[in-house]
């Protein structure tokens, strides 16, 4: 899939009954703490994008070498190919397995290695603009969604409760490796 037509796909929540677009959903412009004492819903998506939030800000203010930085050798691990590979993971999981959405990846595999991480000439816009765009779509599927819907992929059977919970456990596992990227970029430390 051309790389300009996937973003203008990623702009939009997939049309049909089962993912229809929910209005008024937007992305947070900053970080708000998940609330305290709301339902289980409620609380899922504050943990959701707490962690989505937590990214970005691990990226702020960095220019496109900072981020496209391998910082922790040998992994090959970047900010960059970290928000890559959150647009796909958003993708896969929500647009794919939920809403049974049959699409390739944005940045397809080159030698059967992930080219989420392969950011030497990546660019940061068209990253931050597919993972924002992702992000979007996902919120507006959770939204529209039971959270007892069960989806099926590879065999097994998946809640939508599941899938928040693992996102929520992704985005956590991967926070963990850009506080201590972006801590070698720059010394910048914190939540």
């Amino acid at each position: 899939m051309a790389l300009s037509h996937a973003l203008a796909q990623a702009a939009r929540v997939v049309a049909g009954q089962r993912c229809a677009s929910v209005p008024g959903v937007t992305e947070p412009k900053e970080r708000i703490e998940p609330p305290h004492t709301a339902d289980e819903r409620a609380t899922l998506a504050g943990f959701l994008d707490w962690q989505r939030a937590t990214l970005a800000l691990k990226c702020e203010g960095l220019d496109a070498g900072q981020l496209r930085r391998k910082e922790l050798a040998p992994s090959g691990l970047s900010l960059l190919g970290l928000v890559r590979h959150m647009a796909e993971v958003e993708r896969s999981w929500f647009r794919h397995v939920v809403c049974g959405e049959e699409n390739g990846g944005y940045w397809p595999r080159v030698n059967g290695e992930m080219a989420d991480f392969l950011v030497d000439d990546a660019d940061p816009d068209e990253a931050f603009a597919v993972w924002r765009a992702e992000c979007e779509n996902s919120r507006a599927i959770v939204a529209a969604h039971d959270l007892d819907e069960r989806a099926e992929w590879k065999g097994d059977t998946y809640a939508l409760r599941w899938i928040v919970t693992h996102m929520i456990e992704e985005y956590a596992r991967h926070n963990g490796h850009a506080d201590l990227l972006r801590e070698r970029i720059d010394g910048v430390t914190g939540e």
